[in-house]
């Protein structure tokens, strides 16, 4: 894939984020999407945590979630839409700090599906902890099997 083919598959992917309101609820930014890989926040907000004042185990899973299929969709065919088949997260410590992150990678493309896998680590007084770890199968799917993605939605 050239550079002006990938700026384009990322710009295609960013309008399809910004198409997403769970993205615009949970208050996840994109961060950087290079072939293969992307990079997913949250900052700290009540909205977002659980009694004990750590990132809910959902908003982890969420991240793992688009994370792992926006790492696929970087590696697909023109054609076709990356959706998530399935995923196994394991939960390795509180996430307690300012911000969550999740940076998942392309481990296998394929055709028809494509293995990702993901760490996620929280942010706190400017160190990382690792949190959760994920592998996930994208499903790669004839772009035409889906509608077409609806307006940006606005946060």
């Amino acid at each position: 894939m050239t550079d002006a083919n990938f700026e384009a598959r990322v710009k295609l992917i960013q309008r399809h984020v910004a198409a997403q309101g769970f993205m615009a609820l949970v208050g996840a930014k994109l961060g950087e999407i290079t072939p293969g890989a992307c990079v997913i926040t949250v900052a700290k907000r009540p909205e977002v945590l659980q009694q004990f004042g750590m990132f809910h185990g959902g908003v982890t899973a969420f991240l793992v979630d688009n994370a792992t299929t926006i790492a696929a969709a970087t590696v697909m065919a023109a054609d076709q839409l990356a959706l998530t088949a399935e995923f196994k997260l394991n939960f390795l410590s509180p996430a307690l700090g300012d911000e969550l992150m999740c940076r998942a990678r392309v481990i296998k493309p394929g055709r028809s599906t494509t293995v990702v896998a993901a760490d996620v680590y929280c942010r706190a007084n400017g160190a990382e902890k690792h949190t959760a770890t994920a592998l996930a199968s994208v499903a790669m799917l004839d772009g035409a099997a889906l509608p077409p993605i609806g307006p940006p939605v606005k946060p």
